[in-house]
């Protein structure tokens, strides 16, 4: 293969020899994948359906199962094709489209849970200025901002990444096309490339996390003077789901980019992938739903 233009198709890496191991690992996604349709769908028609759940916290809730949805959808089905048909082939428009939409999804997810942090902060540190700012009309923006956030970072990180010649082989080392893993078929120095990205990416994301252990921060301290210890509790059941979830996200994100390449191999680079891309889609509706007493009340 001289250069990119003459790959007309990439192949994902299979983590099963035989085919009852393919079948054992189709079910196994089979089972998440459905779990996590399950729940995300149920929180976003609860909300919608729940005049009572129409509220600046919900709706980041419903825009988060959303995010979910189509993050785990995403890379999971084609996984789960290939061990089904016992195949490794993906197109080279099929993996720019899945490079582009995860990291779509997943930049835009952050920047909601950071939306969110701001929202909790508002509603413990100042209620009585919360329904003034959290407007319904300041909510629709902060979340078209975080999606057209998410839709400009993952535009400018695929253009880089496939602008790149490929000619070393068309084997991806990761069960979905994943920019780190494209970056080493580069015949050209990718280095730089990577070192962009990982810029990039490392600033947005320690603004974010910056930002969000601020608001927290303050958020404790205003809690912990609450006289009373039913609105200690109310205002820890409002906060440690996000807190959950954020922790949840950001620790494996950050371990699977930002690990030693003296620990990596393969099985690693595996976990750590299901950990980050599959494993909060799936978790993040049992998280919000746990101590929700509203919530369970709109599923039910």
């Amino acid at each position: 293969m001289s250069n990119s233009s003459s790959l007309t198709e990439f192949l994902l890496r299979v983590y099963a020899d035989t085919q009852e191991l393919q079948l054992l690992h189709f079910s196994f996604f089979l089972g998440i994948y459905l779990a996590a349709n399950l729940g995300n769908s149920l929180i976003i028609t609860a909300i919608a359906c729940n005049h009572r759940l129409h509220t600046p916290m919900y709706f980041f809730l419903l825009n988060l199962a959303l995010l979910d949805l189509g993050s785990i959808s995403t890379t999971v089905p084609k996984s789960m094709a290939n061990s089904l048909w016992n195949t490794r082939a993906i197109s080279y428009s099929g993996c720019a489209a899945q490079v582009f939409l995860v990291v779509f999804l997943f930049s835009a997810e952050y920047s909601l849970l950071t939306v969110m942090a701001y929202d909790r902060y508002l509603a413990i540190c100042k209620p009585l200025y919360y329904g003034t700012i959290m407007d319904s009309r300041a909510c629709v923006r902060m979340a078209a901002a975080e999606w057209a956030s998410g839709f400009l970072n993952a535009l400018l990180h695929t253009g880089n990444t496939f602008s790149l010649p490929l000619c070393q082989h068309n084997r991806v080392d990761q069960f979905f096309c994943e920019i780190s893993q494209i970056l080493k078929l580069s015949c050209s120095d990718s280095y730089f490339r990577g070192v962009g990205f990982l810029g990039i990416s490392g600033c947005l994301v320690f603004g974010c996390f910056v930002f969000i252990v601020l608001s927290y921060v303050q958020i404790f301290t205003a809690v912990l003077r609450i006289p009373s210890e039913q609105g200690r509790h109310k205002a820890f059941s409002m906060c440690l789901p996000h807190l959950a979830v954020v922790s949840l996200f950001v620790s494996t994100v950050m371990f699977a980019y930002l690990k030693p390449p003296s620990i990596s191999s393969p099985v690693l680079d595996l976990v750590l992938a299901v950990l980050y891309s599959v494993v909060p889609p799936t978790l993040n509706p049992l998280i919000y739903s746990m101590r929700n007493k509203e919530l369970q009340e709109a599923v039910r």
